[in-house]
């Protein structure tokens, strides 16, 4: 189940249904698949988009997704550093960013800008969450270090990052 914190406003919110209203009212989709598979650590993509599959293709189909990947990012993971590094620094994606994770945990930074405050969308296991192209936005792998998730995408080249440079990201992470 998600956690919504809204830091300088030291503001945090539990419920899904109040969290699904806030992202929805801010453009980013949020809703909570059951995610009950469990997985050994080193489960192959195939293994876990199969057990997704019944949820996965119905909603790939009706939003125009053509292809899926497993991130699997554990404490010791060999690249676990620099794939931190990489999603750690705010950033746009030229299509949206889908993820339905399975496992562990992570932390979408929103920085939607306008006046509203930065927010952070904890995101466990069953929490499917779609950022909108072209938002302003960085991930944490959190304290854990631990997300097994599934992404979705139109293109895989539409989500490569384009980083903003702000150094907004440097204020609010965990590090």
């Amino acid at each position: 189940m998600a956690i919504l914190t809204i830091p300088d406003k030291q503001t945090v919110i539990n419920d899904p249904a109040e969290i699904k209203r806030f992202l929805n009212a801010r453009g980013v989709i949020y809703e909570q698949w059951e995610a009950a598979v469990p997985f050994a650590d080193d489960a192959d993509q195939d293994t876990i988009i199969g057990a997704y599959a019944h949820q996965l293709k119905p909603y790939m189909e009706s939003n125009g997704y053509q292809t899926a990947d497993v991130i699997n990012v554990t404490p010791d993971h060999p690249q676990l550093e620099m794939l931190r590094t990489k999603f750690l620094s705010e950033h746009i994606h030229t299509e949206d960013e889908v993820r339905f994770f399975v496992d562990g945990e992570g932390m979408f930074w929103f920085n939607l800008g306008g006046g509203e405050d930065i927010f952070c969308v904890t995101c466990q296991a069953g929490d499917l969450i779609s950022v909108p192209a072209n938002t302003k936005h960085w991930f944490d792998m959190g304290p854990k270090k631990f997300v097994k998730a599934i992404r979705v995408f139109i293109d895989q080249s539409g989500w490569v990052p384009h980083y903003t440079q702000s150094g907004v990201d440097q204020q609010y992470n965990l590090n």
